[in-house]
């Protein structure tokens, strides 16, 4: 079987297992987000943790119970970090500097998972399992639970009230995650991944020398890793490691757990907002964009240009043989084109071209379909823009989903679209006008531009993965990156409740002939041109001095 033929048999095979789940996952997610019964084990968590499931929050108290929940967590995750080297089951490793303890809290509670540090070999069993796993866990339902809030206000009116955080919170993670999580851990011990709780120990011979690896709770983290659209790898190389993927099944399953959440919430919003059309239509656009990338990254890397690429079968560097070029490039799209920014190859070592894609599917914003939560409400402010669009040409009162798109909710969502480029652009101007960042680049010219420009998309995105090749281990990087993680997670969700907030206020709006039909193709065709032509107008320059120069000097 050929190389091509590999990878298209993988996509399909793909998009079979997702269009199999999609209506009962969704539909699933809309009877938690909407039942007003408790489990007995969330009770109790409500208890422990003294909040009240049964009150309604307008959009100020839901935001600070989102800030209060993240600010612990980070507290939290920074001090587990500072004390490992006191605590049981730290494998020897010693506590960890400042700098990084900040950075890596800031990475996986803004659901990030940035890692400027090697995990086997810095990190103990009790800060990945008691600290980065559970961060796994809670940071996407974070984000599954200001995406039900925006779907709220749309599908309410005349009351400020967006549900109750601390119960769509502990839904998420007892109702969604973890249920998934056990099975899909099976599936992946199954398939070879590793589960223990071994210490290190010395395998084989390598270069007259032998290796030290040590255990650990892989398949656990790694499930949910890829389906809270996390990231971070228990192993430095990340899905890359056998021990964490070891096979192109398990490799085709940890794809599908990263766009399975995502995509199913287009059902969840559809079956909230009482039209089913309306999430095809967003499903519709973050497919097309989706396959559309994932075809282009498949032609860039399986295009020949010279004799290693002919007897390799296209562009192998970086990547497993046991993967092959179709699985790396549909999993380097999936995992940048949501904010997993896990990966199974190294995206420096992409074709100039390839290595763009990566870059432009997190500066998209991640929506297609985006993190767990977050590319929902990141794809709806994109249909609030767009309906504003068509409304300028028609000059008529924009309305989306029976609310009137007014001054105040375009002032809302322009400035959730504005930050995020912002600060990547902005961060990534000033690391090149230092001397101190600029070293730590390890290639020059655009290669080296480009590493610094992914890092920071990467950072504020929520993405997490990296264009390697960047020392990203100093208190330059540690620090900037981290802010722009927590700034780049949280202001967003200030915007987007607010927005949220202000649409449930709203009397709907009753349909007429002049209403923009949001439900067809017509809508889905202006929403994907609205996303590329906002995204290109912003980044083409600085993707013009970095990817695209090197892809055309090619």
């Amino acid at each position: 079987m050929s190389p091509v033929l590999a990878g298209i048999l993988q996509l399909l095979a793909l998009i079979v297992a997702l269009g199999l789940s999609y209506r009962p996952l969704g539909d699933h997610m809309a009877r938690v987000y909407s039942s007003e019964k408790h489990l007995r084990v969330e009770k109790w968590i409500y208890k422990g943790i003294g909040a009240d499931p049964s009150v309604e929050m307008r959009w100020p108290a839901y935001l600070r119970g989102v800030l209060a929940f993240s600010a612990v967590s980070v507290l939290f995750l920074y001090l587990l970090q500072r004390v490992q080297g006191s605590l049981p089951g730290s494998l020897g490793f010693v506590s960890i500097d400042p700098d990084q303890a900040f950075n890596t809290a800031a990475s996986f509670v803004a659901n990030t998972n940035w890692q400027s540090y090697y995990g086997e070999q810095a990190m103990g069993h009790v800060v990945q399992t008691g600290g980065l796993a559970v961060q796994n866990f809670v940071s996407a339902a974070v984000g599954i639970a200001v995406a039900v809030a925006l779907v709220r206000g749309f599908a309410r009116s005349r009351t400020g009230a967006l549900g109750n955080f601390w119960a769509d919170l502990v839904r998420g993670v007892v109702r969604v995650l973890l249920p998934i999580s056990v099975i899909g851990a099976l599936v992946l011990v199954a398939c070879g991944a590793i589960q223990n709780f071994a210490g290190i120990h010395e395998v084989g011979q390598f270069m007259g020398g032998t290796q030290q690896w040590n255990g650990g709770a892989v398949a656990s983290q790694e499930v949910i890793k890829e389906l809270g659209t996390n990231g971070g790898g228990y192993f430095n190389a990340n899905s890359a490691h056998p021990f964490e993927n070891p096979n192109g099944l398990s490799n085709l399953f940890e794809i599908y757990l990263i766009l399975v959440i995502p995509l199913a919430l287009t059902r969840t919003f559809g079956r909230m907002v009482g039209s089913l059309r309306q999430g095809y239509a967003i499903l519709g656009t973050m497919a097309a964009i989706w396959l559309g990338f994932t075809a282009l990254m498949m032609w860039t890397e399986f295009a020949h240009h010279g004799p290693a690429f002919d007897i390799a079968g296209g562009a192998m560097e970086g990547k497993e043989t046991r993967f092959g070029i179709g699985g790396s490039s549909i999993f380097a799209v999936a995992t940048t084109l949501t904010s997993t920014g896990a990966v199974n190859s190294f995206h420096s070592s992409y074709t100039g071209f390839g290595g763009g894609i990566t870059m432009l599917g997190m500066q998209l914003g991640e929506i297609a379909p985006g993190g767990v939560g977050s590319g929902l409400y990141g794809m709806l402010i994109m249909a609030i823009i767009a309906v504003f669009i068509a409304g300028l040409m028609v000059g008529r009162t924009p309305e989306y989903l029976g609310k009137k798109i007014g001054t105040r909710e375009i002032k809302f969502a322009a400035c959730y679209i504005l930050i995020t480029p912002a600060l990547v652009l902005g961060f990534t101007a000033v690391a090149m006008a230092l001397d101190t960042p600029s070293h730590s680049m390890t290639n020059s010219g655009a290669h080296g531009f480009s590493e610094i420009l992914y890092a920071y998309t990467s950072g504020a995105n929520n993405n997490g993965s990296a264009f390697a090749g960047l020392n990203a281990d100093t208190r330059w990087f540690n620090s900037t990156i981290g802010v722009a993680m927590l700034l780049g997670r949280f202001l967003p969700m200030v915007f987007v409740l607010a927005l949220a907030g202000s649409l449930a206020e709203q009397t709907p709006v009753p349909e007429t002939a002049g209403t923009l039909r949001t439900e067809k193709p017509l809508f889905t065709g202006l929403l994907v041109g609205t996303i590329l032509i906002v995204t290109g107008l912003t980044y083409f320059p600085a993707l013009a001095l970095g990817p695209l120069a090197e892809g055309l000097a090619a």
